[in-house]
């Protein structure tokens, strides 16, 4: 059993930046939640929390498991791999782990920034795509380098 509901599934631009003929991969939301290695007495933790070395801090609920907030919200690729050496419900190498208090008050314009930016990784940020009269392409990076493309 999963300690994860999926929130949903969008496409991203794979490297972070949208352009002509740029590849595109599945990101998920996964929500972890508030009951999930919460101390409340009758939730089944009572012996600790299995998951506190890779999730933000559990969360206090009522007696349903119930918080204003998920626990936590993992962002995801689909090659994104579940298992690791040190327990079995995480996450080898997520985009994002946001602790649900964040996530629930962050706008959607900031969460995209982070999502492109994880996606992105140390690659310099697009800044402009140029198109020749006969039809070729440039893609011009922050850093002052650029690529052109195959015409597409």
């Amino acid at each position: 059993m999963s300690i994860y509901a999926t929130l949903w599934r969008l496409k991203f631009p794979r490297y972070g930046d949208v352009h002509a003929g740029c590849e595109w991969i599945e990101v998920a939301a996964q929500a972890v939640p508030p009951h999930i290695g919460s101390s409340t007495p009758g939730l089944g933790y009572e012996d600790g929390d299995p998951y506190a070395e890779f999730l933000p801090p559990a969360l206090a609920t009522d007696e349903t498991g119930e918080a204003e907030f998920m626990r936590a919200v993992m962002i995801i690729t689909e090659k994104t791999e579940k298992g690791t050496a040190r327990h079995p419900q995480e996450y080898s190498n997520p985009l994002l782990t946001i602790d649900g208090k964040h996530y629930s008050t962050m706008p959607f314009d900031e969460l995209h920034t982070r999502i492109c930016d994880a996606l992105r990784g140390n690659r310099p940020r697009l800044v402009i795509e140029t198109i020749g009269q006969d039809g070729r392409h440039s893609l011009h990076f922050e850093d002052g380098t650029y690529d052109n493309c195959e015409n597409t």
